[in-house]
């Protein structure tokens, strides 16, 4: 049986999912919500073609029917349908806990709408108790973890994880942020670093399981 998180975050895809319409170009996040909002496209068998933002999720809408572009090949993509690590109430949010951060914010800024997928269990006051993912190439990733705890943050590589770019993945810990738009630029800044999983001001709406209810972000007036 189901948990009742696996069952929100099952809500929360179908109410993205309802957004759609046959035509869009419709980016493809990747982790376990997007996996369901997947699987709720293919069900509405709705005609859309997907800018995946993983192999994984590429192997994965190819097996459900759903037709692939290359990012480059479409003029924009109408809607991201995404999950989040965390997100605050303002919609910054902290990616990348599957290592596919980069391609996510490439699609992400591409995107006409933004649109995140969570549970409950994903809403913070302040961005921080997930650690900051931060995809560094290889050759740079002591320079950078260097760089990062002089920042005063504890860090370490992600073991056993190469992105779809084959970089790697370094995972800060700064507590809570302050100003994650700041801190992301901070950390953009540091040679070596090609992105990090900061997302500031770039989602348009999330949609949230909430035991057995969808909560969606930001409210809309008697919500």
């Amino acid at each position: 049986m189901a948990s009742q998180q696996e069952n929100d975050k099952q809500l929360a895809a179908q109410a993205a999912v309802a957004l759609l319409a046959d035509g869009m170009t419709v980016g493809l996040g990747t982790g376990s919500t997007a996996t369901a909002a997947l699987h709720a496209i293919a069900a509405r068998k709705l005609s859309i073609t997907g800018v995946p933002t993983s192999r994984q999720t590429a192997e994965l809408a190819m097996a459900l029917g759903i037709p692939l572009a290359d990012i480059n090949e479409v003029p924009h993509i109408d809607i991201t349908l995404d999950g989040a690590d965390e997100f605050t109430v303002s919609l910054d949010l902290i990616k990348g806990g599957g290592g596919a951060l980069l391609h996510e914010k490439i699609v992400a800024v591409r995107s006409r709408q933004l649109v995140i997928m969570t549970d409950a269990s994903k809403l913070v006051e302040r961005l921080g108790k997930f650690r900051v993912p931060v995809e560094v190439i290889p050759f740079a990733v002591r320079y950078v973890q260097e760089q990062i705890a002089g920042m005063g943050a504890a860090c370490t590589v992600r073991p056993d994880v190469v992105t779809d770019e084959g970089n790697l993945i370094v995972d800060a810990d700064f507590g809570l942020v302050e100003s994650p738009s700041a801190l992301g630029a901070r950390l953009k800044s540091i040679t070596g670093v090609v992105e990090h999983g900061i997302f500031a001001g770039i989602a348009t709406l999330v949609f949230m399981g909430d035991n057995g209810t969808v909560r969606r972000f930001p409210q809309v007036s008697g919500s």
